[in-house]
């Protein structure tokens, strides 16, 4: 299909605004309860008022979804639940022609166990040419009982094996479920397949590929145990599996089909070295990496800081733009993380039961938006996050993610965070779908979040971030200055000396007096009787 057309800018990710859209929930365009492009394709005029820049897509491939589409078993197919390969063709140029571009979700670690890959090598047995492509191993002990090696899961919390043995004795390799066996990335067919997938969806206009699990690619080819006490960010014992030196020369390839066509990576890069982190933002290699220092940092002025200076620090020396993210398909919705107790987020801290306060988490949220719209750099915005979902207690019958099921029923897992979305207060499941009950079902409160009702109200979520994403380049391209405040809030610009925006958040307990301005461009909330920045409460000021 050749190269895009349209007008080159380049450089739009640095500073854009992408809202993360998980198909399944979105919208359901045909009634059977699943959310599908026909749905997305019909909220685009939607989309294109909150003023995004792009839109990223959890997997929309075929799949059995064993892992909410994680689990890929061709990435040339669209999944008939979401529909076709020219329904996402049509969608991506409806959305372009709103000035949306569109972000795919690629999966390099691991394909399904339905792919045609694995299921020739399942067909093959054991020392065949197809089984090179994946992990096949002997077990250890005296009948090949024991799996290869000691390492873990990948799913937090879960106890479950990450090597499956098969009837004929090889025993197979998956850091996640069984049916998402691990690709061997020695093999070079496993690197032109991937290059290829690339080009297939460049050629398709998507703008950028979003890259699961980046740092897990690579393996030690000898397999080794993990042994006590590994370094997860690698260096001079480097670890079996994360972060492997293999995996720059893996991306700076895939850093030149990108080029051809402008395109764009962000990695999902969970690293707890900045500067190993840093890495993979060289000018050769990704584009951008999600920043989880600053989704899981919890709501402390001074954590906060540090994070974002952190962030900013980490980024500099590769001349990368820094990513800012409040949750995702993954992570405890912000309004309900904001008002708990431990106000961070840790997968292995996830618990039923946990006491909330919405009101207060919907203030903090409310002020975090801000925040993070002001911050320089790119912002990503899950779906729903704009009308300040909270996340769901999800029936236990009802739940279907791994995560729950692996962890023997003691994490909750992700599915409340993955709740549908509700468009219209007097519809039938909240306007997601008229004919079916949703594939996870809405608690009884949920119309009131509905998107109709929102839009009318000034005072809503909605309303708040709408505003905050057209006055956003108020704030210029400066570089993050922070302005003398008194503990506890946070003040800066990035006016670079030019007129332009200030954000104060204030974390404290006591009202904080607004610095001199000349306008009040957008507050999270009221201020007091006397003109003060009250608790948990965020503006923006036109200096």
């Amino acid at each position: 299909m050749g190269q895009p057309t349209h007008a080159r800018n380049t450089d739009w990710w640095r500073s854009a605004v992408i809202y993360q859209v998980y198909v399944r929930s979105f919208a359901d365009g045909d009634g059977d309860g699943v959310g599908d492009l026909a749905g997305v394709r019909a909220r685009l005029p939607y989309l294109a008022e909150l003023g995004v820049d792009a839109l990223w897509f959890n997997p929309w491939y075929l799949s059995p979804m064993k892992d909410g589409g994680y689990d890929v078993a061709d990435y040339r197919a669209v999944d008939p639940a979401f529909g076709t390969l020219a329904e996402a063709e049509k969608l991506i140029a409806e959305a372009r022609e709103l000035g949306i571009r569109t972000i795919v979700d690629v999966v390099p670690n691991h394909v399904s166990d339905q792919h045609a890959w694995f299921r020739a090598a399942l067909a093959a047995g054991p020392g065949s040419p197809e089984r090179e492509l994946f992990h096949f191993r002997p077990g250890r002990g005296a009948q090949g009982q024991l799996p290869p090696n000691d390492w873990p899961s990948q799913f937090v919390g879960s106890t479950g094996p990450v090597w499956t043995r098969l009837p004929d004795g090889d025993w197979y390799l998956h850091l996640f479920t069984p049916e998402q066996p691990d690709l061997n990335w020695a093999h070079p067919a496993v690197r032109r397949e991937h290059e290829d997938i690339l080009r297939f969806w460049f050629d398709r206009g998507v703008a950028g590929v979003r890259i699961d699990s980046a740092a897990l690619l690579a393996k030690d080819p000898d397999l080794p145990d993990l042994g006590e006490g590994r370094d997860l960010a690698g260096g001079r014992d480097p670890h079996p599996f994360v972060d492997r030196e293999e995996l720059h020369g893996i991306y700076r390839s895939w850093r030149a089909v990108a080029d051809e066509y402008d395109g764009v990576f962000v990695g999902e890069v969970w690293l707890p070295d900045p500067e190993r982190f840093a890495r993979y933002l060289r000018p050769d290699e990704l584009h951008t990496a999600f920043n989880f220092s600053f989704l899981a940092c919890p709501w402390d002025a001074a954590s906060l800081r540090t994070s974002i200076d952190t962030t900013l620090a980490e980024h500099a020396p590769v001349g990368a733009p820094a990513t800012w993210v409040l949750c995702n398909h993954d992570v405890t919705r912000t309004v309900t993380r904001y008002g708990r107790e431990d106000t961070g987020f840790d997968f292995a801290t996830k618990a039923f039961g946990t006491p909330t306060d919405l009101a207060l988490g919907t203030r903090r949220a409310r002020a975090a938006a801000l925040l993070s719209l002001a911050l320089p750099g790119a912002v990503y915005v899950y779906q729903g996050e704009e009308l300040g979902l909270p996340e769901v207690d999800i029936p236990l019958d009802r739940i279907q993610d791994p995560m729950y099921l692996r962890s023997g029923g003691t994490a909750p897992g992700r599915d409340g965070c993955r709740v549908p979305l509700p468009w219209a207060a007097g519809e039938p499941y909240a306007g997601f779908g008229s004919h079916e009950e949703p594939w996870l079902p809405q608690p009884a409160d949920w119309p009131s979040y509905a998107v109709d009702r929102q839009q009318t109200d000034p005072d809503s979520m909605l309303h708040l971030y709408r505003e905050a994403i057209r006055l956003r380049p108020r704030f210029g391209d400066g570089p993050l200055t922070w302005l003398p405040a008194s503990e506890g809030v946070l003040s800066f610009t990035r006016a670079n000396g030019a007129d332009g925006a200030v954000c104060v958040v204030n974390l404290a307990t006591a009202p904080a007096e607004l610095p001199a301005h000349t306008r009040l461009l957008l507050a999270s909330g009221p201020l007091d009787h006397r003109g003060r920045l009250p608790q948990d409460t965020a503006v923006w000021l036109r200096v």
